[in-house]
């Protein structure tokens, strides 16, 4: 038992560090993704439109798994920091992917284009999941 004990107060405080590390890119990304964007979600959000809804889900989840690849993977908070960066860049880049396969994106959320926002959604998550298995 002396030695679990050892092993977690030596542990905890890099668990806390990379741990916090990765929360703060994950929020600072959903901010930044919610700034850069055209349509305003969280007015959409509050009005009742799903579209909305969808795609704020689809960039949280969407940063949340290169994310905690991240994490997985880094040596260092430094290495946290630097995939953690691309991760929320490329995610950028899925939405303007997603904006050049369906026209008028942001007017289309803000119409409330269910459709529109799953094709997001799938975007964003298969993006996702091809990030967090190259790191």
């Amino acid at each position: 038992m002396d030695i679990a004990i050892r092993s977690f107060v030596n542990g905890f405080p890099e668990f806390m560090i990379q741990g916090g590390v990765t929360l703060g890119l994950l929020i600072t990304g959903c901010i930044v993704h919610v700034l850069l964007t055209p349509m305003k979600e969280l007015q959409l959000i509050k009005a009742g439109n799903i579209s909305a809804g969808i795609s704020v889900a689809a960039v949280i989840v969407g940063l949340a798994i290169p994310m905690a690849a991240c994490l997985a993977t880094a040596n260092s908070v430094y290495d946290l920091l630097i995939w953690g960066v691309v991760a929320i860049l490329l995610q950028l880049l899925a939405f303007r992917v997603a904006d050049l396969l369906l026209r008028d994106l942001p007017k289309r959320i803000e119409r409330d284009e269910i459709g529109a926002a799953l094709v997001l959604a799938a975007v964003k998550l298969a993006a996702a999941l091809v990030m967090a298995a190259a790191l």
